[in-house]
């Protein structure tokens, strides 16, 4: 068998997580790949008794790689997903942050999990993504600018005047948002910004996007939730002569004249869960949701 692993430099404390993961993985006789960076930064950090293998891109992987294990925080999750594109290869994480909402298999629970991995006692479960598109001079889109497992965020690039960001879908003008910003959300990523800024949650596969501005000027103003074949366009007007244009783990800055295109992009991602794993439960336990001290 063989599997890869992605992450980003840890503190000391995480290391015998790390190593006792790699120990598993060696005594099972699988085949391990590391990420380029990562695997530069474990060096002398992990003891390993056979080789490893180093990748930079999922092209540079064996075909018959079975999954990618993450390991980090859900940031570290987004970031492999970045990575893995539209290879279609499985990936579940292994949690050394705090929430970990993506990356659900708690560090100290590796041993059980690595068994029904191993195993191939798991789900998988097709996370659809948003892909943006860049204007060209004539209207049409033209350069793909990126996509995101959880949302794309549209937001002020300094901390003085609102922007206003007009939103488009299906070429019909749905609202000039008023607001710090605006939030273009998944159903994987509803747990995350979007909820913060009062979006619902909303159950992956249901065929949904969300919209959530952040901190809107009008208060009538609320989250809506549309079909996931939806075609958004937006454009941005501001006192600044550029915004801030965030894809999960990454924020690049965009002239304010630039028009971006957002929808559903044309590959999913395979999220690996473990059979006892489910969306709801997930819920309940990271989010603490429907909890209340009066009954206990």
């Amino acid at each position: 068998m063989k599997i890869a692993i992605y992450g980003r430099e840890f503190q000391s404390a995480v290391i015998q997580y790390v190593q006792e993961l790699f120990d598993l993985l060696e005594q099972n006789g699988v085949e391990i790949w590391v990420y380029h960076n990562f695997n530069a930064f474990i060096q002398d950090k992990i003891r390993a008794k056979q080789p490893t293998y180093s990748f930079s891109a999922y092209q540079e992987l064996p075909e018959d790689i079975h999954f990618m294990l993450s390991l980090g925080g859900d940031g570290t999750m987004l970031a492999a997903v970045s990575i893995l594109a539209d290879s279609g290869i499985p990936i579940t994480g292994i949690n050394f942050g705090r929430l970990g909402f993506l990356a659900s298999i708690n560090k100290d629970k590796i041993k059980e999990a690595l068994v029904e991995l191993l195993a191939g006692r798991y789900d998988i479960e097709r996370r659809v993504l948003l892909a943006s598109y860049k204007e060209n001079d004539h209207g049409l889109k033209e350069e793909k600018l990126s996509f995101a497992l959880n949302d794309m965020t549209i937001i002020k690039k300094d901390s003085s005047a609102m922007i206003t960001v007009h939103a488009y879908v299906n070429d019909e003008l749905l609202n000039a948002y008023w607001a710090d910003g605006l939030i273009i959300a998944t159903p994987t990523g509803s747990t995350a910004y979007s909820l913060s800024c009062g979006g619902p949650i909303v159950m992956p596969g249901s065929g949904n996007f969300i919209i959530t501005p952040i901190s809107p000027h009008n208060l009538n103003v609320r989250p809506i939730v549309l079909a996931d074949n939806s075609r958004l366009r937006i454009e941005v007007e501001s006192r600044s002569d550029s915004f801030l244009f965030s894809c999960d783990s990454t924020t690049e800055t965009v002239n304010t004249g630039m028009v971006i295109h957002i929808q559903r992009a044309d590959f999913t991602v395979n999220l690996i869960r473990l059979k006892h794993e489910s969306f709801f439960s997930t819920i309940r336990h990271k989010l603490l949701w429907g909890l209340d001290t009066r009954n206990y």
